[in-house]
């Protein structure tokens, strides 16, 4: 049974699937595939379905990429869920996880519903346009960076590591 603190971080990755299906779902309904709508001078929404993983890696590799990363997205999920009560205190770390968390699951649906991830979101500058994406790839992107910063944080020193209980608290 998950504690308290845990919970809080499994309710969170919940709200990101569920705001990333949310965002498909109108995506979907609203627009054909392909299709392109001008938001603004460096952002439109545009509908694609995405084989592959970021950047459309593997995208063109025949099929076998769908299971591939299903696999990968719900062992990297069994994963998190399984270290996440051991950092639940540790609010960057878990909210790291607990982002990669929900944008893995939520891709996964796709991947499952589709057979590819829908994409929806394209940002562009003078003529250079960055793949599209979408809520749970923003999620892992987020969450990717959170993580190599907390593990670039300063912690505090410990000079006492070597002895047998050294550095527990009485």
């Amino acid at each position: 049974m998950p504690s308290r603190k845990v919970d809080r971080w499994l309710w969170l990755a919940g709200i990101i699937i569920v705001l990333d299906q949310l965002s498909k779902w109108l995506v979907l309904a609203s627009m054909q595939p392909g299709e392109t709508i001008y938001v603004a001078p460096f952002f439109n929404w545009v509908l694609t379905f995405n084989p592959g993983a970021a950047f459309s890696f593997l995208s063109d590799a025949g099929g076998w990429q769908r299971w591939f990363f299903t696999i990968l997205a719900l062992g990297v999920a069994a994963w998190i869920v399984s270290i996440l009560p051991r950092h639940s205190a540790e609010f960057r770390l878990s909210l790291a996880l607990t982002l990669i968390l929900g944008g893995a699951l939520g891709n996964v649906i796709d991947r499952l519903r589709f057979g590819a991830v829908v994409d929806f979101i394209q940002w562009h500058a003078a003529g250079f346009y960055w793949p599209a994406f979408n809520v749970a790839d923003s999620a892992i992107s987020i969450g990717a960076v959170l993580m190599a910063w907390d593990q670039f944080a300063a912690r505090p020193a410990r000079h006492d590591l070597g002895r047998p209980g050294a550095g527990e608290q009485s």
